[in-house]
């Protein structure tokens, strides 16, 4: 799809890839929604870019929250774009060094943020994107979900991360199938260690230690690289039901 003009939504879009991915969409052109829990940041996104850009305070779990940021998105231009950006880490193992269980309410409070967050928004999104007229080759949307590297490769101590990740990549080719006869594809991207606001927390060292896990570029990815593959998925057409790594290579050690 050739991307000026279109309506798009992005989810978490207020920081890290997400809002790497709505500078890259507003710079070709496309009126962007951004939907994101910290208000202030979404605002002063949306004003800096300009040209049309909006923003809805909101969790990607809330139906309502997400309908408003849909509406949005729909009353600014044809929406065409979802992209779900949304999602928290947590880190503790299964049983800890004294035996005592994984906390229960972390374990759903990921799953229901990564997995359920990304499923009720691309839900919402998609419904609306099948109901806008088809382009000349019957393609109304596309649908680009974020899933991570420990869907595949999850270290120790990343078992509710990882399965939220995992459950992300499993969505993709049935909706891919389901969105089928709506014209509106489904893809997801896999991100290694991206250089984003969350791996900003730890000590420098810590940070070019994992960048040197990575085969080529030895370094951090960065947030533009995601948002630039985000591009490559929305103009390609025939890219469809598939997860794509940005890893640079990278396979995860077990810790």
């Amino acid at each position: 799809m050739k991307i000026s003009g279109l309506g798009a939504l992005v989810s978490g879009g207020a920081s890290g890839l997400g809002e790497a991915t709505v500078r890259a969409l507003a710079g070709r052109g496309a009126i962007v929604t951004v939907l994101d829990r910290d208000a202030s940041r979404a605002r002063a996104l949306a004003d800096e870019i300009s040209s049309g850009a909006s923003y809805v305070s909101g969790d990607v779990g809330d139906p309502e929250a997400v309908l408003r940021a849909v509406e949005q998105a729909s009353a600014s231009a044809v929406l065409r774009i979802n992209v779900n950006c949304a999602g928290i880490g947590w880190a503790q193992r299964t049983t800890g060094r004294h035996g005592e269980p994984h906390d229960l309410d972390a374990f759903k409070t990921v799953v229901s943020v990564n997995l359920v967050g990304t499923f009720n928004v691309m839900r919402l999104a998609a419904a609306a994107i099948s109901k806008t007229e088809p382009l000349d080759d019957g393609e109304r949307g596309v649908v680009i979900n974020t899933a991570s590297v420990a869907a595949f490769e999850g270290q120790t101590g990343q078992i509710a991360y990882s399965a939220s990740k995992a459950g992300i990549v499993g969505m993709t080719l049935p909706a891919a199938r389901d969105l089928s006869a709506a014209g509106i594809r489904v893809n997801t991207i896999a991100p290694g260690v991206m250089d984003t606001p969350l791996l900003g927390l730890l000590p420098e060292e810590n940070r070019q230690a994992l960048g040197q896990g990575v085969l080529f570029p030895r370094r951090l990815g960065k947030a533009q690289e995601f948002a630039e593959l985000v591009i490559a998925i929305v103009e390609n057409r025939y890219l469809n039901g598939e997860t794509i790594r940005l890893d640079g290579g990278l396979r995860m050690p077990p810790r």
